[in-house]
Formats: C-alpha cells, structure tokens, sequence
C-alpha cells in the first residue's frame, strides 16, 4: 500500500504512521467494521442512499458489466416478504407469526440481487464477487453516513416464493438483504476477536 513501508511521517498529508490521511481514514473505517443486529425506526431517504449506490459502484468488477441491483423494501414491502416467508416454510401458528416478524427487525431493507449478464470472458462466480463486493462497500458508506446495517440471508433467501416476491429474472439470484436503521444510542461497542495475518497472508 501507498504510504506504509518506509514512509516519512514527516510528509504533508500523512499521519504519524505514515499512511496517507485518507488512507488511515479508509483503513480504520474497514478496521471498525461492524453488524448492528438491532436497529432504530429511523431510516435513509431514497434520496441520500443513491450517492452511497453511486459510491458502492465503484467496486471491482471485471469487464464493468455491473452484475448487480439493488431494491429497497420499506413499510408493507417487508410485510410482503414476511408472507413470503412463511409460504416457502409452511410453517403454522406463533412459529409463523415470529418468521412473518422477522423482515420488521429494521424499517429499511435493501436486497443485493446478483444479476449475471452472458459474457465469455466473465465468469458466473466473477459476477457475483462484484455483486457482493457491493453490498460490503455499502455496509462501509451506510455507517460513515450514520446508519447501522446488518447483512442477513438465512435458507429461504433463494425459496420460489421470495424470488417471486423480488420479481427475479433467469441468472438472477438474491444475495440476502442489508438491515439497515438508525444506530441506537445504547449499543454496545462491538467485540471481534482479530485475527493472525501470518495465517491467512501466504507467500508462493
């Protein structure tokens, strides 16, 4: 990375690290990620997610084919795949009431769809990298605007009657759906064990 090994902290533009000042600001942003499981009935506008769409778009995507949409359920569309739900379950009774609850956890969910275009030189699985890559991207900008979200699936993201509801097309598959919400004042600071690099950074 730019600015890292044998950088001169004394530079214009660069932290004590050495690291670029938006680069440490990147760097920490990806550093922090979190889920918010629990969520405020606040929610943005249509019109403030479209920037942080244009921004997530920005993503690698090999052949810029942009494999991907999004869709926004708000108010009786999260009821709509609530019902969804419970017609790919079959379930019955409270078991149904509380699956039929679930989409209701946040007043705003966006479906990440993978919308795979026929291309030779890109591969089906290339396609939904970008798709998800997305997703993550937005997760990122949603929480720098002050949003919290969580990316949720489960066994009946990609059931008849959810991909019915989405209005799926051939070589479409949903990806799950962001929860997205107001960030509550009383959450928890999140505690992620970190990781060993030397064991996921190889060398051939």
């Amino acid at each position: 990375m730019a600015g890292s090994a044998g950088a001169n902290p004394g530079l214009p533009g660069r932290d004590t690290t050495g690291f670029r000042t938006d680069t440490a600001a990147v760097f920490k942003a990806v550093a922090d990620r979190r889920s918010y499981s629990k969520v405020t009935t606040l929610a943005p506008s249509r019109a403030e997610l479209l920037p942080l769409v244009a921004a997530a778009a920005r993503v690698a995507d090999h052949g810029a084919l942009r494999p991907w949409r999004l869709l926004e359920l708000r108010g009786d569309a999260r009821d709509r795949l609530g019902a969804a739900f419970v017609a790919a379950s079959a379930c019955e009774g409270l078991e149904a009431i509380k699956l039929a609850a679930k989409p209701l956890r946040a007043p705003l969910l966006i479906a990440i769809v993978a919308s795979r275009q026929v291309n030779f030189k890109v591969a089906g699985w290339e396609q939904d990298a970008a798709a998800a890559g997305v997703a993550h991207l937005l997760t990122l900008l949603l929480e720098n605007a002050g949003w919290g979200a969580m990316w949720r699936t489960g066994p009946l993201v990609r059931s008849a009657p959810v991909r019915a509801l989405h209005g799926l097309a051939d070589g479409e598959e949903l990806l799950g759906w962001l929860y997205v919400g107001g960030i509550p004042e009383e959450s928890k600071p999140c505690v992620r064990l970190s990781i060993d690099p030397e064991e996921f950074l190889g060398v051939l």
